[in-house]
């Protein structure tokens, strides 16, 4: 056993990696919004990339440990206590039965990742324990909802741990969630339905996180765009995609998206650029501009190597 529940916070998840190869049964991939800190997260403790974490969002959130473990901690800063002793995130740490994990709110980033030694453990749907609560699939229980008081949190690591030193992550890979940030956005999709104009406006203006966003998609205020065309087909989405409804205001689409969908998109962000831009809080600024694809697939390919994504048995 791993921890209880003693107040589960505003949105507290359980993430694995996500849930791939199921779309064409309308079943969204999930996973973890911010792919960089929860692959971090697992790295400190030496789990595999797939390992599960809880994805805490804003905080207010208070654990018991149920036995002696190792944890890691990776993300927004939420103020993370060990029986009221501040810690840090992006490093490990050691906590004893008994102890008293809290966090307090967001000070900077919105999404933490929870990792502890082994990986939580919870029942797998069509290969995987992510939740989606929209789709009630994932979680404790397999039945898609978020945590609640009460609830138990066993972990796959049951043998006793050697006590070895503890970690952090090297700091030129800490990101600052504060820091302006600037959105490469693939052409694609419907990109050549949008006149000079419109795409001038689009790269030239500053957009705001609109409160409205979730795990779906972020919803952006901003200088509103038009497409040619009154409407499409429906057709699959893909993760970043960006979707112009109706009023113009674009939506940065996530990890909870539906799977099709039938408004014009202007192209797709970077993959690791949607993790960033799933740590900013409404009110934040963001800006675009045009991404070369095949730098944006070579890094990828770096960061996939680097955590052993694809390389390793899940």
């Amino acid at each position: 056993m791993g921890f209880e529940v003693i107040r589960p916070g505003f949105l507290t998840l359980l993430q694995d990696f996500g849930r791939y190869g199921q779309q064409h049964l309308g079943m969204a991939s999930g996973g973890p919004l911010d792919e960089h800190a929860f692959l971090w997260a697992n790295r400190l403790l030496d789990n595999h990339y797939n390992s599960a974490t809880l994805e805490i969002t804003l905080g207010q959130v208070q654990l018991r440990a149920v036995q002696a473990t190792l944890i890691a901690i990776a993300g927004a800063d939420l103020d993370a206590r060990i029986n009221n002793h501040p810690i840090e995130p992006w490093r490990s740490y050691w906590i004893e039965a008994g102890d008293i994990l809290r966090f307090t709110g967001a000070r900077q980033g919105v999404r933490a990742y929870l990792a502890v030694s082994g990986g939580f453990d919870a029942p797998l749907q069509h290969g995987s324990c992510a939740t989606v609560v929209r789709e009630g699939c994932g979680g404790l229980y397999g039945d898609g909802r978020r945590l609640e008081a009460g609830d138990l949190l066993p972990s796959r690591r049951q043998a006793p741990l050697a006590r070895g030193p503890l970690r952090q992550v090297p700091p030129r890979y800490v990101p600052d969630y504060r820091a302006p940030l600037c959105l490469r956005l693939m052409p694609a999709y419907q990109y050549d339905q949008f006149d000079a104009a419109q795409l001038e406006r689009f790269f030239s203006q500053e957009y705001q996180v609109s409160p409205l966003s979730d795990r779906m998609g972020y919803r952006l205020a901003g200088p509103a765009i038009k497409s040619c065309l009154d409407g499409i087909i429906s057709e699959g989405i893909a993760y970043g995609a960006v979707q112009v409804p109706g009023d113009g205001q674009p939506i940065v689409l996530l990890k909870d998206r539906q799977t099709i969908g039938g408004y014009p998109k202007i192209g797709c962000v970077a993959s690791l650029d949607a993790a960033k831009l799933a740590q900013r809080a409404p009110g934040a600024v963001i800006r675009f501009s045009l991404a070369d694809s095949g730098a944006v697939e070579a890094e990828r390919r770096v960061f996939n190597r680097f955590f052993g994504i694809g390389t390793q048995d899940c």
